[in-house]
């Protein structure tokens, strides 16, 4: 289990997605993440368990 902290600017690098689109999702409640200071923060663990729920979503649209 991986306690790994990521800012925004990670998470972007991480997903591959512009800083601002990750901003937005974020903002949007579409990535699971929560504000520090006012700043974005995201459990490593949360964005992988995420990664597998829409990977299982779109399998089951196709």
């Amino acid at each position: 289990m991986s306690d790994e902290i990521l800012t925004i600017q990670e998470l972007a690098s991480y997903l591959k997605l512009n800083e601002k689109t990750a901003y937005r999702l974020a903002s949007e409640g579409k990535l699971p993440g929560f504000k520090v200071g006012g700043s974005w923060r995201f459990k490593k663990e949360d964005i992988e368990q995420w990664i597998l729920l829409k990977k299982q979503e779109n399998k089951n649209v196709n």
